[in-house]
């Protein structure tokens, strides 16, 4: 019986807490949130949809050497959300090479911590 969905992910953190509210008050992602309304006390309930399960070479700068993974998250209105980020101190990068009609939008961010973190706008 093949895996059918991530149930988790799980990342070490010098502080969890504070990493967990940054993460639920920028990005809306963490226990009890939800983009449908309904919440899980430990859980955040996802939109369905393509999620990527990629290795990348252990040469790629695509994120930092120090970081063994990187989280993309699947939004929508992009630039709305660089917008918000961005009123918020919060450095967005961009790069046009990043971005095609048939892959979509990318944007990064790092948390509190330094960790990368993508933000994807699957094409139309």
């Amino acid at each position: 019986m093949p895996v059918h969905a991530i149930g988790g992910i799980f990342f070490r953190a010098r502080d969890p807490e504070a990493l967990a509210a940054w993460y639920a008050g920028h990005l809306g992602v963490g226990p009890g949130l939800s983009p449908f309304g309904a919440t899980e006390a430990f859980g955040w309930t996802a939109e369905g949809g393509p999620l990527i399960f990629a290795p990348f070479r252990e040469e790629t700068d695509y994120f930092p050497p120090a970081q063994g993974t990187m989280i993309n998250f699947r939004v929508t209105a992009l630039d709305e959300m660089i917008a918000t980020l961005s009123a918020a101190n919060i450095a967005v990068e961009t790069r046009p090479e990043w971005d095609s009609p048939e892959t979509g939008r990318f944007a990064r961010v790092h948390d509190p911590e330094g960790n990368a973190i993508e933000l994807w706008e699957a094409p139309a």
